[in-house]
């Protein structure tokens, strides 16, 4: 059935044609987009829905979450807020109840944080495995992530696990795990940091993972410099996500090629890390993503418009530039083309405003701005 979206006020397409477009309208024709243009030149549809004015935009596509888990590490921000620094060792604890907890209760757990995301906005979303670092615990995350997200990431390169041996953890990740998992995901990552993996350990899973054919992304330079970004380039992955500690050849090399640098203000925030160098990355002509990194210990939310209103506010971007990194930078940072857009052909993923431009994503910070959001063609919030 083809489904007529007129009325809008202001539509961001994110496509180098079509641009910006006001007084515009769109066309659904079931799971995809049809139509797009001036609502005067609409064509005839099934159904016809005025959205009065309001502004629209591709729907929010979350290139980074680690949403297969359980528990709580409520104790862990407020010490952190009250001076204890951030380490990577305090996914240990994640770790411990993700095991104890039964396939019903990760899978309500991660339903109940994507619909979350989706009455804001997000349409399109990747979750991560990495909280089991078993090979069982690790094939069942990605299996339950499967059944739900848009994307899977194989992470058991997350952190080595208490009392394992540094080397062996690798052999098990790179070898009967990666088999084990594959099956159920399309990419792998690896927490290249101080505290998880070194360059050659990580390197060495990311070249596994690329023998299976799973892309590849990389978890880097979140907790100071180090090897993550020139990594990611050598090995030609999608990305390389934290990014806030880049030197001057990071910022080359980024711009320099297809690897897309993913920004996760939220976790940059809640960790008292310093905010990624947004402004720097795009003025170099790097590809930059927005991510929420929502997770239960660094990161706890799923709202891309705050991750929004946060680059705009604190990190030097437009608001152009933020909501495209938000959308179509996600998209490039997952290697998709059906997302982040809104052209003839791609997903009918459509986020609309109860406001009457985009720049108010920014201007009201903390205000909830969603007011529908349409998926594959069908209302979602």
């Amino acid at each position: 059935m083809a489904v007529l979206i007129t009325g809008i006020g202001e539509l961001t397409t994110n496509d180098d044609e079509l641009g910006t477009l006001t007084g515009a309208a769109i066309v659904f024709d079931g799971p995809a987009i049809a139509w797009v243009g001036p609502a005067a030149a609409a064509p005839d549809a099934d159904e016809r829905i005025d959205v009065e004015g309001r502004a629209a935009l591709p729907g929010w596509v979350d290139s980074h979450t680690h949403l297969v888990f359980a528990g709580d590490r409520t104790a862990e921000f407020e010490a952190r807020m009250a001076g204890q620094p951030y380490s990577a060792g305090g996914i240990a604890v994640t770790v411990d109840a993700t095991r104890a907890a039964s396939d019903a209760e990760l899978t309500a757990n991660l339903r109940r944080h994507v619909s979350e995301a989706v009455r804001q906005g997000t349409t399109c979303l990747e979750t991560k495995t990495g909280y089991g670092l078993t090979v069982a615990d690790e094939v069942r995350a990605a299996r339950i992530a499967a059944a739900v997200a848009d994307e899977v990431t194989f992470l058991g390169a997350h952190l080595v696990p208490p009392g394992a041996d540094v080397e062996s953890y690798v052999d098990l990740v790179c070898g009967e795990m990666l088999d084990a998992v594959a099956g159920s995901v399309r990419w792998a990552d690896v927490f290249c940091e101080t505290g998880a993996f070194d360059e050659v350990q990580s390197e060495r899973v990311l070249r596994a993972a690329a023998r299976r054919g799973l892309g590849l992304r990389v978890h880097g330079n979140q907790l100071g410099a180090g090897p993550g970004v020139r990594l990611a380039v050598r090995m030609g992955a999608a990305s390389v996500d934290h990014c806030s500690h880049l030197s001057d050849s990071d910022v080359e090399a980024l711009a320099s090629s297809d690897t897309v640098a993913t920004l996760l203000p939220a976790c940059d925030l809640s960790t008292r890390q310093p905010l990624a160098p947004a402004r720097r990355l795009l003025d170099a002509g790097a590809t930059v993503a927005l991510a929420t990194n929502a997770n239960p210990g660094s990161s706890y939310t799923t709202s891309m418009g705050f991750c929004v209103a946060t680059a705009v506010l604190q990190m030097g971007l437009s608001v152009a530039e933020a909501v495209r990194a938000a959308t179509l930078g996600g998209a490039r940072a997952l290697r998709r083309t059906d997302v982040g857009v809104l052209r003839p052909g791609a997903r009918a993923d459509l986020h609309v405003l109860e406001a009457p431009s985009r720049t108010h994503l920014a201007y009201r910070p903390g205000v909830p701005l969603t007011w529908r959001v349409w998926r594959r063609g069908s209302r979602v919030a």
